[in-house]
């Protein structure tokens, strides 16, 4: 029970102000628990964003998945996959996600998080080949980048509103630079 309720201070705490507002007396204040009882349940600012991903990217990616099942052919699926990461970006279990890029994790949470987001990538990969490509799971990494930077630049607050950065993400991957 504490410990998904830090789980969920975590979230919070990401959402409202990214991975330097996550902090064990943070969590503490939000919980009610007191700063060592914290370290009962978590070593490392990294392991509760390690935890977060475990229970977190799961659902997220299921979200991707079913989006995907839910659309008709090839090119639908991947305009599904692109749409439905983008349309995620507020979502306060995506921040876990996204933090994992703030680079304090061990080697270890950062290969599981490597595997978990090659599990994304890897729901593209038919539909990939089903478009004709000769290398569809490399198709699928960079397909990958061009939604990580559409995040990175909602993320950021651009200048642009985030529909016209999903529109522009789903347009690059679908007619690449041919606009």
């Amino acid at each position: 029970m504490q410990r998904a309720a830090l789980l969920e201070a975590a979230r919070t705490l990401l959402s409202e102000g990214g991975t330097e507002a996550l902090t064990f007396p943070a969590l503490a204040e939000r919980t009610g628990l007191a700063r060592s009882s914290v370290y009962e349940y978590f070593r490392s600012r990294a392991a509760v964003v390690e935890e977060l991903c475990a229970v977190d990217f799961p659902v997220w990616a299921a979200e991707v998945e079913a989006a995907m099942d839910r659309a008709d052919g090839p090119e639908a699926k991947i305009e599904a996959y692109v749409r439905r990461q983008l349309a995620l970006v507020g979502d306060r279990r995506h921040r876990a996600v996204v933090a994992i890029s703030a680079g304090e994790l061990d080697a270890g949470a950062r290969e599981k998080i490597r595997a978990a987001h090659g599990g994304l990538i890897a729901m593209v990969v038919e539909a990939l080949a089903a478009l004709g490509h000769e290398q569809p799971r490399l198709s699928a990494v960079l397909l990958q980048g061009v939604v990580d930077a559409a995040v990175r630049r909602i993320e950021l607050g651009a200048a642009e509103d985030p529909e016209r950065i999903t529109e522009a993400a789903v347009a690059m991957a679908l007619r690449g630079v041919r606009g």
